[in-house]
């Protein structure tokens, strides 16, 4: 029995001292990188602590951490920031192992009783609801860039895109194109000449962008009067706006096998004192797009585009000044009814002068005061098989905006009230028969927000006055008597959002819309080369206005997430341009006319995000709008159909792969001399991997589009009567950001 008992405890010292043993051999490291998950920018000051002591590690400027003599192989790593979500992560350690890992965070709303902390915005629970379903950003925007803005926003719920060729893509919100749509960069309107006409390209390169976002309800006021459609506001910060003490930027590549492009992209930003100096130039080249049943010809694109822009920052706000040159030479098909056999070429340019300043107040009521302004020049031209010049087209605009941003006001707990002022100057050449003209705009706007126990409100009003005044007049014009113009317009919207429980919010918004007529839906008298028509517009034409009204409903859970949304726009006026059925003769080109009509646009949205599994995620998106004459109850002429998106993700902090298919339901409810196309599905797939290398970060996308290289048409693509969407798609897109 003794010598039983002496085995026994000589076991269980060799256990023991052979586990301290191996205690002291194990030395092993870890080391890292704190990431944002959605810029993918280093993190500073972020807290990492395991779980099973009282080691921790504060990340220093550039993200960075490390941890050595390790002693055990299994750690919970747990990862803080105020300004982000709390994270954990497993870390497995092998023997005398050295591990270098990457940690993504998502970014929050933090909210401290009636306190809410951002860097600079007031957020309510419609910035958490805009935030979650309408703004493209970080990866998954990288996921989805695109030759265009539009075909960037494509997929994007209630979005369509208008189109004439791969360049000329404009962005469809419910089925209202043209100027309904405001575009802005860095919340400035883009000056060209997009809204007018479907060959026109819209003068913004997506590819450097940080962020796109779908503005709708009372803060579309804060741009332009039309409630019923939207703002689609690109984001770059071209002009500095907080001070960072690194040099920072991103090194960029793009390209696309359906139509050999390729993309190169650069940008950097240097602090030189109290100074920030930042630059950005891209370029991109495509040869003519391939779909399943041939080449669509004529369909080239060139682009060159480089800011240049610089800020003076200190406790107290900041100015700050950019300069952007973007060039654009692309052309439209052609080889349809009234077309040119060969199509036709553009060059397009726009140069523009920004400046900006924000100053903040210590004050409890006035919180800071912002002043844009910007000098924009555009020239267009247009020049037919051979070089002949058919058309050009010369904008100098001048635009500026001055908001007065407050905090608490009587029962208002943030606001903007505002005034901008516009004048253009618009001039003509070539075969183009408008009137030179210069325009005058100016308007007054508020926007309030109210937050009450579980209901918020926001609302907003807007009042407008244009001048517009053709070089000359002309009263015996076929169109009628060619004159200036004046108009008086106002417009308001308000929305409420009513958080029922944690987990659903109710929502509704009504709003009286207005929009001025533009230059063209009043002054157009002849043929437009490259649109393929001949338009004539009305000089008597009044305001477009209306009525709209939504309703939704979202439900967000730990796994799942749902919105609802439901439309109904009622307008009075209805300015469309139709075509006749008439032909003029002299040119073989359609007669479109301007008509003014009563219409109702109506329909349906939905969003559904499902983490059935771990990591796993099941998603869908859908959007039917149903538009009509009142008068007739014929349908409204480029109407999208029924489309959406189901999609299959499995994603982890580094990397995310799926497939999707976006569908179309046929479109059979047609305007007079307007194309039926049939329904669709297309498969697509997506690989997207983030990885950091000491201060550099790393992201790739890969996505292959049209996977079975599928012939189908886009109902409001303008050369689909003689060619299809493109065929199999493979994008690559690589960006390198770096701090240091």
């Amino acid at each position: 029995m003794k010598l039983f008992y002496s085995k026994l405890l000589i076991t269980f010292l060799l256990i023991f001292f052979s586990s301290k043993i191996d205690a002291e051999i194990f030395n092993g490291s870890l080391t890292g990188k704190v990431i944002d998950a959605e810029a993918n920018t280093p993190i500073p000051n972020a807290v990492l602590q395991f779980a099973e002591s009282e080691i921790y590690y504060t990340t220093n400027d550039l993200g960075e951490f490390q941890f050595h003599k390790l002693n055990e192989v299994k750690y919970t790593l747990i990862v803080t920031h105020v300004a982000y979500q709390e994270k954990r992560v497993d870390i497995n350690l092998s023997e005398k192992s050295d591990r270098n890992i990457i940690i993504y965070l998502l970014p929050k709303i933090i909210e401290i009783a009636p306190v809410v902390v951002t860097d600079l915005h007031s957020h309510s629970k419609f910035d958490e609801y805009n935030e979650s379903f309408n703004v493209l950003k970080g990866k998954e925007l990288q996921k989805e860039l695109g030759l265009t803005l539009a075909s960037t926003l494509k997929n994007e719920t209630g979005l369509a895109i208008r189109s004439m060729g791969p360049a000329p893509a404009r962005p469809v919100i419910r089925g209202l194109g043209g100027d309904r749509v405001h575009i802005a960069e860095d919340g400035v309107e883009v000056t060209d000449l997009s809204s007018t006409s479907p060959d026109h390209a819209v003068t913004i390169e997506p590819f450097s962008l940080e962020r796109i976002e779908v503005v709708r309800g009372p803060k579309v006021l804060l741009h332009t009067s039309t409630t019923i459609g939207g703002v689609v506001n690109a984001i770059g910060h071209e002009i500095p706006q907080e001070y960072s003490n690194k040099i920072s930027g991103a090194i960029g590549g793009y390209g696309e096998t359906a139509n050999k492009g390729f993309l190169g992209s650069f940008s950097t930003s240097i602090p030189i004192n109290n100074f920030i100096v930042k630059g950005e130039m891209s370029r991109r080249k495509t040869d003519d797009i391939s779909t399943p049943v041939g080449t669509l010809g004529n369909s080239d694109i060139s682009n060159l585009s480089y800011n240049f822009g610089t800020s003076y920052i200190l406790d107290f706000g900041f100015v700050g000044a950019s300069f952007k040159r973007y060039e654009l030479d692309y052309g439209v098909p052609g080889g349809f009814v009234g077309a040119h056999p060969f199509g036709v070429k553009i060059k397009m340019l726009r140069k523009q002068y920004n400046i900006k300043s924000r100053i903040e107040f210590d004050n409890s009521l006035l919180k800071n005061i912002e002043f844009n302004f910007s000098n924009v020049y555009y020239r267009h031209k247009e020049f037919e098989f051979g070089g002949l010049l058919g058309a050009e087209f010369e904008i100098t605009n001048y635009i500026g905006n001055i908001n007065l941003n407050h905090s608490k006001i009587l029962f208002f707990d943030s606001g903007t009230i505002g005034a901008s002022i516009e004048h253009r100057d618009y001039n003509i050449g070539g075969f183009v028969f408008n009137p030179p003209t210069k325009s005058l705009n100016a308007a007054a706007y508020l926007f309030e927000a109210v937050n009450y126990n579980n209901l918020s409100i926001e609302l907003g009003g807007r009042v407008n006055f244009s001048n517009i005044k053709p070089e000359y007049e002309k009263p015996d014009a076929k169109i009628g008597h060619i004159r200036e113009r004046s108009f008086s317009s106002a417009s308001a919207s308000l929305s409420v959002l009513y958080e029922w429980t944690n987990i659903v919010h109710l929502g509704a918004n009504i709003s009286r819309s207005s929009r001025i007529p533009t230059i063209e839906e009043l002054f157009t008298e002849g043929p437009h080369l490259a649109a393929y028509s001949y338009e004539t517009g009305n000089p008597n034409l009044g305001i477009e206005s209306g009525v709209g009204s939504e309703f939704f409903i979202y439900h967000r859970w730990n796994n799942f997430y749902f919105n609802v949304n439901l439309f109904y726009n009622d307008l009075s006026s209805y300015i469309i341009p139709r075509n006749s059925g008439e032909t003029n003769f002299q040119t073989l080109l359609p007669i479109y006319t301007t008509d003014d009509v009563g219409a109702k646009l109506y329909g349906s949205e939905l969003q559904i995000e499902w983490e059935f599994l771990k990591n796993l995620k099941f998603n869908f998106s859908s959007s039917y709008t149903h538009g009509k004459i009142k008068d007739t109850g014929n349908p409204l002429p480029q109407i999208p159909p029924l489309k959406g998106r189901v999609e299959i993700v499995y994603s982890t902090d580094d990397y995310s792969f799926g497939v999707s298919t976006d569908f179309a339901d046929k479109q059979t409810r047609l305007d007079e001399f307007e194309k039926p196309t049939a329904g669709y599905a297309v498969l697509n797939s997506f690989f997207n991997y983030s990885f950091s290398t000491s201060f550099l970060v790393h992201s790739v996308s890969l996505n292959v589009d049209n996977i079975f290289d599928k012939e189908y048409r886009n109902h409001l693509s303008r050369v689909k009567i003689i060619m299809p969407e493109a065929g199999r798609n493979i994008r690559l897109s690589y960006k390198l950001f770096y701090s240091y």
